[in-house]
């Protein structure tokens, strides 16, 4: 009966504390652009600085993409690697090393 009554008390925190997750304020719980307003909002930012807020993730957004087309450009590069090594019926490694004497 304590099991019962212990796992009923454990189930009824892990619900409530799903309910906190899901209309919690912070900004590390918003997922949606209705919660990022919400707690934007409660910053009570003036515009001075929404205006930084702004460019910061302005940046922030830049570097992202910046970063996802470096990883893009480099898995295309990969790839034609692999196709080369496949072509030629030589190594991944062994390409490598053909182009890189090919830099010296």
């Amino acid at each position: 009966m304590t099991d019962h009554l212990n796992l009923h008390d454990a189930m009824a925190a892990l619900d409530e504390y799903g309910y906190e997750q899901k209309h919690s304020s912070e900004l590390s719980q918003a997922r949606t652009h209705a919660q990022m307003d919400k707690y934007l909002r409660s910053l009570d930012f003036n515009l001075r600085r929404l205006l930084i807020l702004q460019e910061v993730v302005g940046k922030l957004v830049d570097e992202e993409q910046a970063n996802l087309a470096r990883q893009e450009n480099i898995q295309t590069y990969k790839t034609k690697v692999i196709n080369l090594s496949r072509e030629y019926g030589i190594s991944y490694d062994h390409v490598l090393e053909i182009m890189q004497q090919g830099t010296k």
